[in-house]
C-alpha cells in the first residue's frame, strides 16, 4: 500500500509578465512540487477561493492578491505563503500564524522605485509620452515642455525614498520643500529639503511627490481641498499607493484643469479598469504599477522564493520568516 505524502502544490499567483520561472533556477522545486502559474488576476474573493483551495503554498507578489483572514479560512491546505518584498498589508500575518500557515518574504531594495519615480517626474514636465505617441503616428513636435531647474519640489513622506527623491531634486536645481505628519526640521534638512506646512506643500509645490506609506493615517490624505490649493501649472506624481490620494477629487481636478497634469503608478483599483477616466485624460501620464518591476528586482524575489520554499519542504524555517507585526 503506498502511503507516500501527497506531491505540495504550488500555485504563483499574478505573474502578469510569465516570467517568474525564469527569473530563478527552480529545479529543486519542480523535483519536490507541482507547481502552477497564474497570470491573470482575480478580484472576486469567491474566485480567488475557489482557485486557491487545492494549493499548499502561494507564492504572492507584494499587495496584488489580498489574503485576509476571511480567505484564509477558506484555504485548508495552506501551509506556506511567500510574499514578495519585506512586508505585505494584504496578509494578514497573525491570523496565518493561527492557523500554522508560515509566512516568509523576500528581498526587497528600493532602487527601482527610486529611479521610477524621477523618472515620471521628467516623463510628465516633458511630455514624453505624449510626444512619443505623436511621433509614432506621424507627428513632429507638438507641445512646450517644462523645465526643472529652479522649479519647487514638493516631497511629501522623506523616508527612504521620498529622501532620495529630494535629492535627485537637487541634482536638478531643484528647491525642495517636504511635509509629512511626523517629519522633523533635522531629518528635512538632512535631505536637503526645507520643512514647510502641508498647506505650504501644496501651494508652494510645482511638482509635488508622494512616498508615504498607505495606512488608516494616509488614506484619503490629499482631497479636494488640498488639490484645489495647488499653483494651475502644478503637477502631482503618485508612485506609492493609489488610496492616498481622492481619486474622484483627482479626476474632477484634472478634468477642470485646476491642475496642469498628473503621472500615476498606483490605482484604487489594480489592475485599473478598461473604462477607467485615466486611461483617457490628456493630462494624465499612467502606467501600470510597475515602479518596483526591473529585472535585477525580479530575480532577487524569485530567488528568495525558491530558497523559502526548498527549506520549508526539508522541514526548516524558511529564511526569511514574515511574523505577525513584522
Amino acid at each position: 500500500m503506498n502511503t507516500a505524502e501527497p506531491t505540495p502544490a504550488i500555485a504563483v499567483l499574478d505573474d502578469y509578465q510569465n516570467v517568474a520561472l525564469e527569473m530563478a533556477d527552480w529545479t529543486r522545486v519542480k523535483e519536490r512540487a507541482a507547481i502552477t502559474v497564474f497570470n491573470d488576476h482575480l478580484a472576486d474573493p469567491e474566485a480567488v477561493a475557489s482557485r486557491l483551495a487545492p494549493f499548499d503554498i502561494l507564492c504572492v507578489m507584494r499587495e496584488r492578491t489580498p489574503l485576509p483572514r476571511a480567505m484564509l479560512e477558506r484555504l485548508p491546505r495552506l501551509k506556506l505563503i511567500v510574499t514578495t518584498g519585506r512586508r505585505n498589508a494584504s496578509i494578514d500575518v497573525a491570523a496565518a500564524s493561527e492557523r500554522g500557515i508560515v509566512v516568509a518574504h523576500t528581498g526587497y531594495s528600493s532602487a527601482p522605485t527610486i529611479e521610477f519615480a524621477f523618472a515620471l517626474i521628467l516623463a510628465s514636465v516633458r511630455n514624453i509620452a505624449s510626444e512619443n505617441a505623436s511621433l509614432h503616428a506621424g507627428g513632429w513636435q507638438r507641445s512646450l515642455g517644462g523645465s526643472l531647474r529652479g522649479a519647487t519640489l514638493g516631497v511629501m513622506g522623506l523616508g527612504n525614498i521620498g529622501a532620495e527623491i529630494a535629492r535627485l531634486g537637487l541634482a536638478f536645481g531643484m528647491k525642495i520643500i517636504a511635509w509629512s505628519q511626523n517629519l522633523t526640521a533635522e531629518r528635512t534638512a538632512a535631505a536637503g529639503a526645507t520643512l514647510v506646512s502641508k498647506t505650504a506643500l501644496f501651494e508652494q509645490a510645482d511638482i509635488l511627490s508622494i512616498h508615504l506609506v498607505l495606512s488608516t493615517r494616509t488614506r484619503g490624505l490629499i482631497g479636494a481641498q488640498e488639490l484645489a490649493l495647488m499653483k494651475p501649472t502644478a503637477r502631482l506624481v503618485n508612485s506609492s499607493r493609489g488610496p492616498i490620494v481622492d481619486e474622484a477629487a483627482l479626476i474632477a481636478a484634472l478634468r477642470e484643469g485646476k491642475i496642469a497634469g498628473a503621472a500615476i503608478d498606483v490605482f484604487d483599483c489594480e489592475p485599473l479598469p478598461q473604462d477607467h477616466p485615466f486611461r483617457t485624460l490628456a493630462n494624465v501620464l499612467a502606467t501600470p504599477h510597475i515602479g518596483y518591476v526591473s529585472e535585477d528586482m525580479y530575480r532577487v524575489f524569485y530567488r528568495d522564493t525558491v530558497e523559502n520554499i526548498i527549506a520549508y519542504l526539508d522541514g526548516r524555517p524558511p529564511p526569511f520568516l514574515l511574523t505577525p507585526g513584522g
